[in-house]
C-alpha cells in the first residue's frame, strides 16, 4: 500500500483561511471548498489558534531547508574528498609495484 502524501500549508495560508472563515456571512464549508481543505482541518487550525494565539503556526520550512541544503553541500564535499583519496591510493599502489 503506497504511503499517503500529506499537504503542508504555510502559516500565512492557515491564518488567511481562519480570517476568511471568521468574516460575517461566510460559512466554514464555503471557505473549505474555495481553498480545497477539509472542514476538520480548518477546525484543527482554529483550535490551535485559540490555544496558542500568534505562536500557533510557527512554521519550520526555511530554517529546516537551509540546514538540509548545508548538510547536502557538506556531504558532497566529503564524498569528493573520499573519491580523491581512493584514486590516490590506487595510483600509489600501482607506483609501488
Amino acid at each position: 500500500m503506497p504511503k499517503k502524501k500529506y499537504r503542508r500549508y504555510s502559516p500565512e495560508f492557515k491564518r488567511h483561511a481562519l480570517k476568511r472563515a471568521s468574516e460575517d456571512g461566510v460559512t466554514d464549508k464555503s471557505v473549505c471548498e474555495d481553498l480545497g481543505i477539509s472542514e476538520r482541518q480548518l477546525r484543527r487550525w482554529r483550535d490551535q489558534y485559540r490555544l496558542l494565539g500568534e505562536q500557533a503556526f510557527p512554521g519550520e520550512g526555511k530554517k529546516r531547508d537551509e540546514e538540509i541544503a548545508d548538510l547536502k553541500r557538506r556531504l558532497a564535499k566529503a564524498e569528493q574528498e573520499r573519491d580523491f583519496l581512493k584514486d590516490a591510493a590506487v595510483f600509489f599502489a600501482k607506483e609501488s609495484k
